[in-house]
Parts: structure tokens; C-alpha cells; sequence
């Protein structure tokens, strides 16, 4: 599972913006790489049915330990109601213990834009990976 491809759960038709989320999460060990693979379709399933998402994506880099997300919303609510139901609020919890470091970055977008590329996703990634690294 490197790569999902970016999927279209809900038509952004009639929305002129959107919200936009990018992530990018290191597990500890490569002994917790599969348990991440064994969480990924429960919640690629989840999102695929969310109110309120536009689309998304995610790259895995197993040997790498790394994994990222990229999706777009109608809203930082409907964002937050996503990670709040199961199974995603569960699958975070039980991800917790195996993270060495997170990162996230939010910014707004035209829907016409969409989907956002995974070149700018990991820029603004690393931009805010520096930022919180100065700021410890």
C-alpha cells in the first residue's frame, strides 16, 4: 500500500474553497509499520463515506517508518467530526504509543484547485516540520 490514490468522496460542486489538511506521522520502529498498514483500510473506508470531504490520499513509506495524509473539507468541522468518530478516533489511540513525531499543516484552497499536489503537500510539511523544530 504505498500509495491510495486520491478519491473524490464527495463532489465539491457548488463550494468555492476548501480546507485543506496534510500530515505526516514517523512510527518508533519498523516492527510498528504493519500495525499501521493493519489500521489503514478501516480508516481509508471511513473517509471514503465522510460528509464533507472532498477528497484524499496517502503515501506510505514503510522502510522509511513514515506515513502521510492529504485530504480536503468543506469545513474544519466536518474535518473534526471525521477524527472524532470510529473508527478513526480509535485507530488514533491505539497509534499513539508507536509515533516518534507528527506533523500537520492546514491551509485554505480553491476547490478548483483540487486535488492538491503531493509536491506542495510535503513542502508545507517540511516548512512547518522546521518552524516546530525551531520553536522547541
Amino acid at each position: 500500500m504505498p500509495t491510495l490514490r486520491w478519491t473524490t468522496p464527495n463532489s465539491p460542486e457548488g463550494h468555492e474553497s476548501a480546507l485543506i489538511m496534510a500530515s505526516r506521522f514517523e512510527v518508533r520502529s519498523l516492527k510498528d509499520v504493519p500495525r499501521f498498514f493493519l489500521n489503514s483500510p478501516a480508516a481509508w473506508r471511513q473517509v471514503r463515506k465522510a460528509p464533507g470531504c472532498f477528497g484524499a490520499s496517502l503515501v506510505a513509506r514503510p522502510v522509511k517508518r513514515t506515513f502521510q495524509t492529504l485530504s480536503a473539507w468543506e469545513s474544519r468541522e466536518q474535518l473534526m467530526t471525521f477524527v472524532q468518530m470510529e473508527p478513526h478516533r480509535s485507530i488514533m489511540k491505539a497509534m499513539r504509543s508507536t509515533m516518534s513525531d507528527s506533523t500537520f499543516v492546514f491551509w485554505d484552497a480553491s476547490v478548483a484547485d483540487l486535488p492538491i499536489s503531493w509536491a506542495e503537500a510535503e513542502r508545507r510539511l517540511d516548512e512547518m516540520a522546521t518552524k516546530e523544530a525551531q520553536e522547541r
